[in-house]
């Protein structure tokens, strides 16, 4: 499904690691992800900066405050932001959230939306008013959740399915996202993963989380990739083939050789089953 000329292992950009990799970016790295409302409004050095990775490296937008599937109104305005964003700094791609984030203001966090048919029609026609204004197809990110809304009608797997059909967008995959969620709701991750509409898939996270209790992980983007988080990947390779996977990190960051370290194990997951498929149709 990938027509975007993007491939391989990414990672976010963080502004703490900015300086070392103008010194020189791993091979390892073959593009970056950022969240565009931390940088639309950039002015001088940090501006500069920015711009010289966008010139250099290929981007993915992944955002964080579109609110997809919030009562408030669409935020036109703001998706026009993002497509003037998009195309002055060449972005082949922009993902959001299955979720919503506000509700007569932000509520800064990213919270569920009920899996109701009601709900299906409602965020679809919001996907695809938005891709209409950015003249672009969009990724839509399956969403770690804590508690499921009280009304809902439907399973998490079948709302997915639903929205992705009805609307017609692509699948950001977030692999520990399912994970997380597979913990916290007490369902099984390979079966829920290999239920998604791997046709569809575009673009891929992975991420580590913090354990709260034995069966309640908050998806922090805090630690390293689990060894449960990798197989996931593995599987979602196997099945749907490779597609362009980024590590997320957003807190507790550590040093940049610990993160190429896990996009180096992206890539290498990449490399293998791209092996096995050749030696398969060999």
């Amino acid at each position: 499904m990938n027509s975007l000329h993007l491939d391989g292992a990414g990672l976010g950009l963080r502004r703490e690691h900015m300086l070392p990799l103008m010194t020189g970016v791993p091979s390892s790295i073959d593009f970056f992800e950022i969240s565009p409302e931390n940088y639309l409004d950039l002015g001088g050095k940090r501006a500069q900066d920015f711009r010289w990775f966008t010139e250099r490296y290929l981007f993915v937008a992944h955002g964080l405050s579109l609110s997809i599937g919030g009562p408030d109104p669409l935020d036109e305005a703001f998706l026009h932001r993002i497509k003037d964003f998009l195309a002055e700094h060449k972005i082949r791609l922009y993902t959001e959230h299955l979720s919503y984030c506000a509700n007569q203001g932000h509520l800064y966090d990213l919270l569920p939306i009920p899996f109701t048919e009601e709900a299906v029609h409602y965020v679809a026609a919001r996907i695809r008013r938005a891709q209409d204004i950015l003249e672009q197809p969009i990724a839509i990110e399956n969403a770690s959740y804590y508690a499921a809304s009280p009304i809902s009608d439907m399973d998490e797997l079948n709302f997915i399915r639903a929205v992705i059909e009805e609307a017609d967008c692509w699948l950001h995959l977030d692999v520990n996202n399912i994970y997380v969620n597979s913990v916290n709701h007490g369902y099984d991750p390979e079966q829920f993963l290999l239920g998604l509409p791997g046709e569809r898939i575009v673009y891929g996270h992975v991420a580590g989380h913090d354990h709260d209790s034995p069966d309640l992980i908050i998806d922090s983007h805090g630690q390293a990739v689990i060894d449960p988080v990798w197989r996931l990947l593995e599987i979602a390779y196997e099945q749907f083939g490779v597609f362009p996977t980024l590590l997320e990190r957003d807190c507790n960051i550590p040093p940049l050789a610990d993160l190429v370290s896990e996009v180096e194990k992206i890539a290498s997951i990449q490399n293998q089953s791209l092996l096995q498929t050749l030696r398969k149709s060999a």
